[in-house]
């Protein structure tokens, strides 16, 4: 999951559910597809938006934020 040189954008609309990937096996980046269920308690993110717009998610592995972009592919 982590192999991208900027963040995934995701659009959110307010009081929406995403699910985001912590397990680094999703084949629909960031988003959790299912694959943790073959990981020993590794669960998705559940990010509930506050508001409508815009979450970055980090697609470095760098960010000291994680999941989220801190801009950390700049440098």
């Amino acid at each position: 999951m982590y192999n991208k040189q900027s963040p995934y954008s995701v659009n959110v609309k307010k009081d929406e559910e995403v699910y985001i990937c912590q397990c680094g096996k999703t084949l629909d980046a960031p988003h959790c597809d299912g694959s943790h269920k073959q990981t020993e308690g590794i669960r998705p993110l559940v990010h509930i938006a506050k508001k409508d717009g815009e979450v970055y998610v980090c697609g470095c592995g760098k960010s000291s934020n994680m999941p989220w972009c801190d801009g950390s592919h700049n440098h």
